[in-house]
């Protein structure tokens, strides 16, 4: 029995062999795994070009070209420039299209292969000639991972196919090799092999995998937009027509000398000639002028009510106030009767005109005195006079509301003259430009202004005055101060908006290696400026970097 069995095993090895053979033919036809990854798995068939004046993108949209024109240090789109092609057909001019593009019909796009051409670009007074190559495959539509797709689906069904072949084969096989019939085996398994590859070659036509139909569609859905992909290589893939829409702007970055800057904490103060406090000078009860009380942000002049503070009485005030009344009422009474006496005798020579004059002004004196208590009891009430013309910055005043001496019941701040105090930890000459920053980055000039002796926090308050436009700033604001010093040091100036942080807080710019791809480079900077910063490392001279758009390129996926 195991003389059989062994028969049988060594019957099997010839149809291993042959399943060895057939097999990977099948999975791997017309198939390479050589092949370099597609730029991007929505890209058209394209070319590009470059010259130190201009860069072209040529993309095959059916039998035309749609041509993008650029400048190479920019990236600025070249509207309106004269574009000769020189095709396998002979000389051609394209058209200008509304969007910037420009338009090259190209029926020689019909033959598959590789097409040579030659652009001639004269734009602002430029003229530069340069070649490219184009290549039209007939599948260059389909991506690399509808081709991996398309195989994976091919080659599981062939498996199968021969999974089911070799398990007849090897019943087949057995039965006979039992049998001691070795050569009829053999036989029947050869015929089995070449009828299951019959099959296979009977499935259709294969172009690539099968299914034309299929790969037509998919290709359809596939090239119908191009966008923006970043390669597994780390760099970003931007066709130009995305470029446009994302206003990418690039400029050649250069080594050059820069003065270093301090970066110093400040906040916004108003300037002390131009704001003051509407304060009670005693305590009372709040009440609103006839106009009402003024609105935060109301302008106002100088010398204008704001609002009223009548002090309050207290009772035992009013019991002396009405027993010193009572007393003086008793005194205007007999005072009045001497001097009706008085002038009664004074004709007869009885008195003397001095003592009537002096019983005259007692009585005046008692009168002024009992309307000044009557006045007090009472109580005018106290005027908050604006001492200064601006805007009402602060402010809570309610009608009724008890105040004390001293309370600031408004502040008043004018906003076009403003300040701003920045804490230095080392000497700050008046002679030095200095700039503020906002978080929101927007920059303004500043003016020195002054530098206090007392310590703060182991630093002394710089004052500076802002210049120009204040409007977006408010009192108390926090900002960066950038003082320029006298050292300096040579890198890269760039503006703020090319270097973008990524999440692990690492620094980096995009460099603009080709037409349509942008690579990211980690770089150390530090500050220069409002505007700029300066790259230390990470970066060579000469290079294009991106300086508008870098944060949108940071987003792509």
């Amino acid at each position: 029995m195991f003389s059989h069995f062994g028969r049988a095993l060594r019957a099997l090895v010839p149809v291993a062999a042959l399943c060895a053979a057939v097999v990977p033919a099948s999975a791997h036809e017309d198939h390479d795994h050589d092949e370099p990854p597609a730029v991007s798995a929505t890209a058209l068939p394209r070319g590009e070009t470059d010259s130190n004046a201009f860069e072209i993108v040529a993309v095959v949209r059916g039998d035309h070209l749609e041509i993008h024109i650029d400048r190479f240090a920019t990236n600025e789109p070249v509207i309106g420039a004269v574009l000769e092609v020189e095709t396998p057909a002979g000389s051609a001019k394209a058209t200008a299209n509304p969007d910037g593009t420009y338009h090259l019909p190209a029926p020689w796009l019909a033959k598959n292969g590789r097409t040579d051409l030659i652009f001639t670009v004269a734009a602002d007074g430029t003229t530069d000639i340069l070649p490219m190559t184009l290549q039209t495959a007939r599948d260059a539509a389909q991506s690399t991972p509808q081709k991996d797709a398309a195989l994976g689906d091919h080659i599981g069904t062939t498996s199968l196919l021969f999974a089911l072949g070799g398990l007849v084969a090897g019943a087949l096989l057995t039965a006979i090799a039992m049998r001691r019939r070795r050569a009829a085996a053999i036989v029947v398994i050869v015929a089995a092999l070449a009828g299951i590859r019959e099959t296979k070659a009977n499935e259709g036509p294969h172009d690539g995998h099968g299914h034309e139909q299929d790969k037509a569609q998919v290709a359809i859905n596939v090239v119908a937009g191009e966008r923006a992909q970043r390669l597994p290589d780390g760099a970003v893939f931007v066709p130009k027509s995305v470029q446009r829409i994302f206003a990418l702007r690039t400029l050649v970055a250069e080594q050059a000398k820069q003065r270093k800057v301090s970066e110093l904490p400040g906040r916004i103060i108003p300037d002390p000639n131009a704001s003051g406090y509407a304060q009670s000078a005693v305590g009372g009860r709040l009440s609103a002028p006839p106009d009402g009380f003024p609105r935060l942000g109301t302008r106002v002049k100088q010398g204008d009510i704001l609002g009223y503070v009548t002090p309050p009485i207290q009772a035992i005030d009013v019991s002396d106030m009405r027993q010193r009344q009572g007393e003086l009422d008793q005194q205007i009474s007999i005072v009045e009767r001497r001097f009706a006496r008085y002038e009664q005798l004074a004709p007869s020579g009885a008195i003397s005109r001095t003592q009537l004059e002096d019983t005259r002004l007692e009585l005046e004196g008692l009168r002024d005195r009992r309307a000044s208590i009557e006045k007090a009891s009472r109580r005018e009430p106290e005027a908050l006079i604006a001492p200064v013309a601006g805007v009402i910055a602060e402010g809570s005043a309610v009608a009724g509301q008890i105040v004390q001496p001293s309370s600031i019941v408004f502040n008043i701040i004018d906003p076009a003259r403003l300040w701003v105090e920045a804490l230095s930890f080392e000497n700050v000459e008046p002679s030095q430009g200095a700039r503020a920053s906002t978080y929101t980055g927007k920059n303004y000039d500043l003016v020195y202004r002054g530098t206090g002796f007392a310590d703060r926090s182991q630093s002394v308050p710089v004052h500076f005055a802002i210049t120009g436009d204040t409007a977006g700033l408010r009192a108390g604001q926090f900002l960066t101060v950038l003082v320029a010093t006298d050292e300096t040091k040579e890198g890269l100036a760039l503006p703020r908006s090319s270097v973008v942080r990524g999440s692990n807080g690492q620094d980096f710019v995009y460099e603009h290696v080709s037409p349509e791809r942008f690579v990211p480079r980690s770089v150390r900077t530090e500050p220069l400026d409002g505007d700029r910063v300066l790259i230390v490392s990470g970066i060579a001279p000469g290079k294009r970097v991106v300086s508008q758009g870098a944060d949108l390129l940071d987003h792509v996926r």
